[in-house]
């Protein structure tokens, strides 16, 4: 089932509901959605409220990976792995991927070409 979400400022979440993952697709919306400092609080908000700790972010319509994006990232990818959750992104444009590697954080936040990989992918990092 197929839920939509809004975040306050730049942001609107599709939220899909598997048996033990939930996929939620990412859409910008405006110009400062990559400096809206409450990204990971409402996406953590929809994985309490659904009990899920396992999460695909489906990010294909994310220009740009800023730094402060990174780090809600970052924070959202902790929260989960406290919860023996997992945290994957798949279908993040090329821009974004360099980011991610030249940030060396390509390594915490496993990137997937598909869905599918993402869901079926094997190992879960642990935070460093």
């Amino acid at each position: 089932m197929m839920q939509l979400a809004t975040c306050t400022i730049g942001w609107e979440f599709e939220v899909e509901r598997g048996p033990d993952w939930l996929i939620i697709k990412i859409h910008p919306n405006g110009h400062s959605y990559y400096d809206n400092p409450e990204f990971a609080d409402r996406i953590w908000q929809i994985l309490t409220n659904h009990f899920v700790y396992r999460l695909v972010l489906e990010m294909d319509e994310v220009d740009i990976l800023p730094s402060h994006l990174m780090g809600q990232l970052v924070m959202l990818q902790k929260r989960v792995l406290q919860n023996d959750g997992a945290l994957r992104i798949c279908h993040l444009r090329p821009r974004c991927q360099d980011a991610l590697r030249l940030t060396r954080l390509d390594g915490i936040l496993p990137n997937y070409d598909t869905l599918e990989d993402a869901i079926r992918a094997r190992s879960v990092l642990k935070p460093r």
